[in-house]
């Protein structure tokens, strides 16, 4: 067996600036609105939510932007993170092709969320908040931010969709664990929150009401902000650190993709792996395929419409435009909890329209299948998110395995499911369906989507 099944980089190999793509793309991303004027948004516009750091990261040009040393001293906890060859799978699949993960579930809380989170805790303590707001689905940025509060100093309070709320009791523990407070959302803790409950007792949640909900306690006082764990440009800006590890880890052994999928809920993990990678497409210096892999009931990039949206239900952020299944959209209560919100990552959806990335939809049982292949070959148990890339890189590998082609893939494994065996549970026992969202489903949603002129 060669040598690279598992390629490490050394603590002093570790990137030490992110990267901004929004410096190489052939045209601007269009801008942010304020929700009153429908004018482009301004630092101020933000100022009651992010601190200076953040917003300024936010509305960046700048092509590299360095880490704070505190900030790496918390990443070197976990960073770097290995890439592996799946060999093991490989045989499974009889393939000729290469695939490689990058795995994001080494860090403390499990996923890829700390490497935002950690951020921005520390540009908020700097700043002298005292406490952040947030939103989480699966659980998997709850407890990122209930953690990187912890490391400094900083209380967290956690608006959980309330299907993952109730369907994923330990992840609220390992929010609680960590100093977070935890209220399922819709809650009635916030005006909005009871105003949903008042209709339906049950309501599911969404990622866009727990946002509504967050915000508004967020700007209740000076010393409290929200912190957003994807969709934003900081945010996926904080996550490149995965693509340019991966990037000197392939160095090493000499490869370089030629099709790399990343699962796509909100745009961070996608992101964070593969713009470091478009960098070097847009540069002539490899020439990979690059695919977003999201779930067929959720599929905002290959049924959405690019339009300008809010990011929260109740309409309290500015809009973004962004390819949305419409703020009012309520998904089905999948079992990838972080692959349901309405819109995907402005950066995402604008490098999507200019054509330089793909996309499509898998549904829940091949994506499971394929995680359980893996399982049993490689040993980790994926979140159920990134099945959906895993699933894309079985059908790759399987094309290779038809053509004879020699293909290198690349995916970002973005957390481990040891809090998700509920999921698996249900498909092993049969039970789990294929969730498709229909046509009709979305005109409803879309209707309250603004038209702007």
């Amino acid at each position: 067996m060669s040598e690279y099944t598992k390629i490490l980089l050394e603590e002093d190999e570790m990137p030490t600036q992110w990267y901004n793509v929004v410096a190489d793309l052939p045209a601007p991303p269009p801008p942010q609105l304020h929700p009153g004027t429908l004018q482009p948004a301004t630092a101020e516009d933000f100022a009651a939510l992010f601190p200076k750091a953040l917003i300024e990261q936010e509305m960046s040009t700048q092509r590299y932007i360095d880490i704070p040393g505190e900030v790496l001293d918390v990443y070197r906890l976990w960073r770097p993170s290995p890439l592996f060859r799946a060999r093991r799978l490989e045989k499974l699949l009889d393939t000729p092709a290469k695939i490689f993960y990058k795995y994001e579930g080494v860090s403390p809380a499990g996923s890829h969320k700390p490497n935002t989170a950690v951020p921005q805790v520390y540009y908020n303590m700097l700043e002298g908040v005292k406490k952040l707001t947030t939103e989480t689905g699966a659980g998997q940025w709850g407890s990122s931010l209930a953690f990187a509060c912890a490391q400094f100093g900083l209380e967290c309070e956690i608006w959980q969709v309330a299907a993952s709320y109730r369907a994923k009791p330990h992840r609220r523990t390992m929010m609680e664990i960590w100093g977070g407070k935890v209220h399922p959302s819709p809650s009635d803790i916030t005006e909005f929150g009871r105003s949903l409950l008042a209709k339906d007792p049950n309501h599911p949640g969404s990622l866009g009401i727990a946002i509504s909900e967050a915000v508004s306690e967020a700007v209740t006082s000076d010393e409290v902000r929200y912190a957003l764990g994807s969709v934003l440009n900081h945010v996926l800006l904080h996550q490149t650190i995965i693509g340019e590890e991966a990037l000197l880890q392939l160095a090493k052994v000499g490869e370089t993709p030629d099709v790399l999928v990343g699962c796509t809920g909100g745009g961070s993990n996608f992101g964070g792996l593969a713009f470091p990678f478009l960098r070097e497409k847009l540069a002539g210096n490899m020439n990979p395929v690059i695919r977003c892999v999201e779930p067929t009931a959720c599929p905002t990039l290959t049924k959405g419409q690019y339009r300008y949206d809010f990011g929260d239900t109740a309409g309290l952020t500015p809009l973004m435009k962004m390819h949305t299944l419409g703020h009012s959209f309520i998904p089905e209560p999948i079992h990838a909890g972080g692959l349901r919100y309405h819109g995907m990552a402005p950066l995402v959806s604008h490098v999507y329209d200019l054509g330089l990335v793909e996309a499509i939809a898998i549904p829940q049982l091949e994506c499971f299948a394929g995680a359980v292949q893996f399982a049993r070959t490689e040993g980790i148990v994926p979140a159920p998110e990134p099945t959906h890339a895993i699933a894309a890189a079985v059908r790759e590998a399987l094309i290779c395995k038809e053509t004879g082609e020699e293909k290198v893939i690349l995916t970002a494994l973005c957390g481990h499911g040891h809090l998700d065996l509920a999921s698996y549970d249900q498909f092993m026992r049969g039970e789990m369906q294929d969730l498709e969202l229909s046509d009709e489903a979305i005109a409803e949603a879309m209707k309250d989507v603004p038209v702007l002129a």
